[in-house]
């Protein structure tokens, strides 16, 4: 029975209320206000009108109030169940944010102080026939911190280490302090006879071309010892199921299926994400007491650490094959995370899918995900890179107290998300090896290495026990001379956009170069790394996103509100590097529209860098997919979801069949074609090159026949050859599929600054019916960019360059069915003077 409705909440100052009296069933709570479970306070509060949207303006500052309370959620419930010495019933508490004290009926259960975890407590003796009354007694997080050490590095908050919440509730160089707390997930009630399965691992053992060998572990928890106790495991298709039985020996099971002709799960980009059922079903002396499903893949996940030749590699390989994974980093999708709705989920996971994403990796300041996040990647077949949470600090594994709860999180954690085919690997922290090197290095952290215990010696020890089918990283970046080397593991590129001196050894101290040449996203060049995983640079949310979130008179290039949005201190770093890309913008609209082109063709620039020196380097994920808020940040798709430039460019850039261009100013280009499928490449590919008025001027075209997951270098063109008499700022450079097989790719012969763009004038024909715009344009635009005034816009393109006398036809569409606000549409591009609009009907 779930118990979700019917929640009340009020806040009170800290002991000015006596806990038993709130929590006793006769305390009056009739002018509480109610509140949604899942979410959580400021969400009600926000509901209620009794805060501002902490999202607009200074807001978030005026709600900072809100974590200094003591707040309780109360409940009354009906209950008619039986309750015999056959029976437990659990109340499970699937989240609770973060030092929580639950009762019912006045009788305390418990306290809490995991957000990450579900807590039960059985309550069979505590039920009552009829109206029952539950509440919980959340704590504000200074009470329980005060009295800790608060001077250990730690970014963005030194409170934050002590608690086992999402860190980045206290504030992160991409979004704000807010201090969540409440019921975050579901409440259940659930009645246990005789016994209930405590997890499930169910694992592939083997594969072969007409048989795979499944391992299922059932552990299960009695309370009734003098059964004998059967598990019957089924796993189906729908049209064939296989089943095996085994007998529970010390509370647990091991039952092993083969599988004839299995169908794998595959990424999306590789094959088919095929699912099976798994369903297994607990018997008490031959009468069923509980059952649990759940969606299984078969296949196989390794990382492969060295080559054939002993070279080092940092290589996923999935039922064999070796992947260049090709994705981003997921951050918490909202400050808010428990009030979600798990269509905001499914749309952002999609929209990853359609750029071609086949891996997400779950940062490690953020949560153990909900599982929709994990259903989804199963289903659409996305790998997840599953980060735990601990990030940019030191934390106390000194402390018996906290090493407990942390052990706890850990073995909740990895039995919760092990049977995902989806999860790739288990990492142990983002950045906090190589930042405490560094810094420690520097000078700038005198501690011990605070929190090594957990990540080198707990996880590696419960993983093996746990979990011993992945790849256990302790850190990210990790490996080599410098945690953060191009020459073993995975990196983490801070050279753009933070200026970092790259490469270091241990021992040196971290050194930065803050000029436009020390950001510039050119540096990618130079990278040799064996996996990237994470680098980036910031773009401005889109207008509409601003807009709803910035007062009037704040609306414009420069001014505090527009600062505001941007958590990243250095605020320069954005200026420097659209100066040597686009020019420094002088008002708000070019800023726009600079910042994303910068972002997008700087990690275009980079990714094609990568995927070009594969095998070598076997993985990009940039740095960020999403936003928890309407701010400016490394994201590329903002707080409305909707997309960025480098979105769309993403999906051209992580194509899985790549026709790519290697050059430099002034010197020879090397065409190369990247084939990340599974089967031959055959084509005829053209490389051409267009005067701005649309003239071609140069065309040359190759047979190719690619082999299956390789990047091969076609040919190389001269620079002058290509450009027959133009000067390199008057001419595009566009490689494209002759027979349309994948995107075609434009270039330019220099930085955007240096360009010599016409004015150019973008006509459009609206055709309603069809949700279609048809874009044509007299000169070259530049980045033609479509605007609406709704959320979750679904564009089929945008953010193009549209060569002239070439018209694209543009599907249009709204992720949750709504109708498009064609009465608001803007299109322009960074060249443009005015926009022509046809409308069809």
């Amino acid at each position: 029975m779930k118990i979700n409705d019917n929640w009340k909440i009020k806040h009170f100052d800290v002991g000015a209320a006596r806990d038993l009296e709130v929590a006793a069933p006769e305390y009056i709570d009739y002018f509480w206000m109610t509140a949604s479970v899942p979410g959580d306070v400021h969400s009600t509060l926000i509901d209620r009108k009794l805060i501002e949207d902490p999202f607009y303006g200074h807001n978030d500052l005026k709600c900072q109030w809100v974590e200094e309370k003591v707040w309780w959620y109360r409940n009354t419930f009906e209950f008619n169940g039986d309750v015999s010495k056959d029976h437990r019933y659990e109340l499970i508490f699937e989240g609770l944010d973060t030092f929580a004290t639950v009762y019912l009926n006045g009788v305390e259960l418990g306290s809490t102080e995991n957000m990450y975890i579900s807590h039960s407590f059985e309550v069979a003796r505590e039920l009552k026939q009829g109206k029952n009354v539950l509440a919980v007694k959340f704590d504000p997080i200074h009470v329980h911190v005060k009295d800790k050490v608060q001077y250990y590095w730690s970014g963005f908050s030194k409170k934050r280490i002590w608690t086992r919440k999402a860190q980045s509730h206290y504030g992160w160089d991409w979004g704000p302090r807010l201090v969540a707390a409440g019921i975050w997930k579901e409440v259940h009630l659930e009645k246990r006879t005789f016994a209930k399965i405590d997890s499930v691992f169910a694992k592939t053992k083997s594969i072969s071309h007409d048989k795979a060998i499944i391992e299922v572990e059932v552990d299960i928890a009695s309370f009734r010892k003098d059964k004998d106790y059967v598990v019957d495991v089924t796993l189906s298709d729908g049209a064939e199921s296989y089943s095996a039985k085994g007998k529970v020996d010390r509370k647990q099971a091991t039952v092993v299926l083969e599988v004839e002709n299995p169908r794998l799960w595959w990424t999306h980009d590789l094959g088919t994400p095929y699912l099976y059922q798994l369903k297994v079903e607990l018997f008490a002396d031959g009468v069923k007491v509980d059952d649990h499903q759940e969606d299984f893949g078969i296949r196989t996940i390794e990382v492969m650490r060295k080559d054939e030749d002993g070279n080092h590699r940092f290589t996923f390989v999935l039922n064999g094959e070796k992947i260049f994974a090709k994705g981003a980093n997921w951050i918490p999708i909202d400050s808010f995370i428990g009030a979600v709705p798990d269509s905001r989920y499914k749309h952002l996971i999609k929209m990853s899918k359609d750029a071609n994403m086949n891996m997400l990796r779950v940062w490690g300041g953020g949560i153990y995900e909900k599982e929709v996040f994990y259903d989804e990647c199963n289903r659409l077949g996305i790998l997840v890179w599953q980060d735990f949470m601990f990030s940019c600090a030191l934390y106390p594994d000194y402390n018996k107290n906290f090493m407990a709860n942390v052990k706890e999180e850990i073995i909740h954690v990895v039995k919760r998300l092990r049977n995902h085919p989806c999860l790739a690997l288990w990492c142990g922290n983002n950045e906090n090896d190589w930042l405490y090197e560094a810094l420690y290095s520097s000078g700038e952290i005198t501690h011990p290495f605070y929190g090594e215990k957990i990540y080198h010696e707990l996880m590696p020890e419960l993983l093996e026990e746990l979990d011993p089918t992945r790849l256990f990283w302790p850190s990210s970046p990790f490996g080599g001379n410098d945690h953060n080397s191009r020459d073993q593991g995975d990196t983490h590129n801070w050279q753009v956009w933070h200026g970092n001196i790259e490469p270091r050894t241990f021992g040196e101290p971290q050194t930065v170069n803050y000029s436009v040449e020390g950001l510039s996203f050119k540096n990618f060049k130079n990278d040799t790394t064996l996996f990237a995983s994470e680098f980036g640079m910031h773009a401005s949310s889109n207008r509409y996103t601003l807009e709803r979130n910035i007062p009037k008179d704040q609306f414009y290039w420069g001014s505090e509100e527009m600062a505001y949005r941007n958590k990243d201190i250095h605020h320069p770093k954005g200026i420097l590097l659209m100066e040597g890309y686009t020019g420094v913008p002088r008002d708000l609209d070019e800023y726009i529209a600079y910042s994303m082109l910068t972002q997008a063709e700087g990690l275009k620039y980079g990714i094609e860098h990568y995927r070009r020196h594969k095998p070598h380097t076997s993985g990009a994920l940039f740095w960020q997919l999403n936003d928890c808020w309407p701010g400016t940040s490394w994201s590329v798709i903002d707080y409305y979801l909707l997309p960025k430039a480098s979105y769309h460019y993403a999906r051209k850039f992580f194509s899985p069949v790549l026709l790519t261009l290697a050059h430099e100013p002034g010197k020879d280009m090397a065409i190369w074609v990247v084939n990340d499928r599974l089967e031959t490449y055959e084509d005829e590919i053209e490389l051409a090159v267009y005067q701005f008025t649309g003239e071609k001027v140069f065309s040359k075209q190759w047979t190719v026949s690619i082999p299956a997951n390789v990047s091969q270098q076609v040919d190389v063109v001269l620079e002058q050859e290509a450009l027959s008499g133009l000067q390199p700022e008057e001419a595009v450079i566009v490689i494209r599929s002759k027979r349309n097989k994948t995107d075609e790719n434009f270039y330019y012969f220099r930085d955007q600054k240096d360009l010599r763009l016409e004015e150019s004038e973008v006509t459009v024909s609206i055709d309603r019916e069809k949700n279609e715009l048809t874009l044509s344009a007299n000169l070259l635009a530049r980045m033609v960019t479509i605007e609406m005034d709704m959320e979750q816009l679904v564009i089929e393109d945008n953010f193009f360059d549209l060569l002239p006398n070439m018209s694209r036809t543009v599907k249009v569409g709204q992720a949750e069915g709504k109708d498009v606000p064609w009465e608001t549409l803007r299109v322009k591009a960074i060249n443009s003077v005015k926009t022509g609009v046809k409308k069809a009907f």
